[in-house]
């Protein structure tokens, strides 16, 4: 039996107690629940990098138009189910500012965070015609939107574009919308979990391929403009976050206020709607509803439904850090960049004691240092690293949940406090010992 930082009995207990058959498909939630019990029961610090949760301060801008707001009353009185004109206005100009592409206030949807807006997304493109009730998961991916799939009773399909990038995108995207049943694509740019980013060129041969095949795109931009390697953060100003928005007419864009702003606790984002698709009306949602375009049946039916609305005063935070952004007064890309600083000193670490970047380059440059980063260990499965690291206090999520065909793991960089650099360093030192490299023989 090895000596282990966390005791190995108990360890073997609790995950045993979960009776999970294949610990490599834990959930995040999981996975945090079993590392946190773990700290609770053996009083060792755990290392946590599973769950994706900001872990800087939020901004300011942001909490204080919200305390004004909640100090004047705004509480008491549901929210426009369209959304507050001001943070409508302001999301329009923001998307300007940093994308380059122009989206009309109408079809800037506040919505209680990104999951809300993907779910939304997914449900309304899946109403339009009857033929068409599969989403495209243009994977690694976030694997909670699969979930949401699941439950809606929809149907996907997936496969890891990191085994098509660059030109060789184009026909595996034929050879799924040809079939005629895909009723919109999703992707995450830069990517959960492999933090690659998708290209410009990239970008255009999805835009080319969802006009060609009437399919419509699902950007999601949770982890806006934290591609570290370009300076992104001057408004009105090249380089701007990648988007597919310059290429097609058909895409709904998802903008969260969590990571870009670290105010994930207050559930706050946008859903931007091109503007033709917006006005777009479709069979499937006439027969349903009885009429309407896209977007009405978006807001009127599909969020009204969900949630009548979102966090008014919240709606104020996003709308004051949106313009602040877009007027130049608050450098928000500059105070995230923290995470590509912890993310190149973990990743020395792990690589100093025998691990291997998974996902280590982005077509043909180093990837870029950011939220998230993958890690491997020769020899071993993502499950089965995934179990190994729990004994020694370290907690991170397989890759196989992800849609990733790689094995190994995501790492967060969000929830690393100072301290925890030495003691990664010191248990992975421990890992090494017990766990010799396999040889090699030519």
């Amino acid at each position: 039996m090895k000596h282990t930082p966390v005791d190995y009995q108990t360890v073997k207990r609790v995950i045993d107690r979960y009776g999970l058959p294949d610990f490599g498909k834990a959930t995040i939630r999981e996975t945090v629940a079993i590392s946190q019990q773990l700290e609770q029961e053996t009083g060792t610090e755990f290392i946590h990098m599973e769950m994706g949760v900001p872990g800087l301060k939020p901004a300011q801008v942001g909490v204080d138009a919200e305390i004004r707001a909640l100090q004047n009353g705004i509480a008491a009185v549901y929210p426009n189910i369209n959304g507050l004109q001001e943070l409508k206005d302001e999301a329009s100009r923001f998307i300007k500012a940093f994308v380059n592409a122009d989206v009309a206030p109408e079809g800037c949807v506040p919505v209680t965070g990104s999951m809300q807006g993907t779910y939304a997304s997914f449900l309304t493109c899946g109403q339009c015609r009857p033929d068409r009730d599969t989403i495209l998961f243009i994977d690694p991916g976030f694997p909670v939107q699969k979930q949401q799939i699941t439950v809606m009773g929809y149907r996907y399909a997936s496969f890891d574009v990191y085994e098509h990038r660059g030109e060789k995108l184009r026909a595996i995207l034929e050879a799924f919308l040809s079939q005629g049943n895909i009723a919109a694509m999703t992707y995450s740019n830069p990517n959960n979990p492999a933090w690659f980013c998708l290209t410009e060129n990239e970008l255009k041969i999805i835009g080319e391929m969802a006009t060609r095949y009437d399919t419509l795109v699902i950007e999601d931009l949770a982890y806006f403009a934290m591609d570290f390697r370009q300076s992104l953060g001057t408004p009105f100003q090249a380089p701007y976050q990648a988007s597919v928005a310059r290429y097609t007419d058909h895409y709904l864009l998802q903008i969260s206020g969590s990571k870009a702003f670290s105010y994930a606790g207050q559930r706050i984002g946008v859903t931007a709607i091109s503007d033709k698709l917006y006005h777009r009306t479709y069979p499937g949602l006439t027969q349903r509803y009885g009429g309407g375009t896209f977007g009405t049946v978006y807001i009127h039916r599909v969020l009204y439904a969900l949630s009548s609305g979102t966090s008014h005063s919240a709606q104020y935070a996003l709308a004051a850090m949106f313009k602040a952004a877009s007027d130049g007064a608050f450098d928000f890309v500059g105070e995230i960049m923290e995470y590509g600083r912890r993310a190149e000193r973990l990743k020395q670490i792990f690589v100093r004691h025998g691990f291997k970047i998974v996902y280590d380059l982005d077509l043909d440059v180093p990837i870029a240092d950011g939220f998230y980063f993958t890690i491997a260990w020769p020899g071993l499965t993502g499950g089965q690293l995934m179990e190994e690291l729990m004994y020694y206090g370290i907690s991170a999520i397989s890759l196989s949940t992800t849609g990733s065909n790689q094995e190994g793991l995501r790492a967060c960089t969000s929830f690393i406090k100072p301290h925890q650099y030495e003691l990664l360093d010191e248990r992975l030192q421990h890992f090494e010992a017990h766990h010799p490299a396999p040889v090699v023989r030519g």
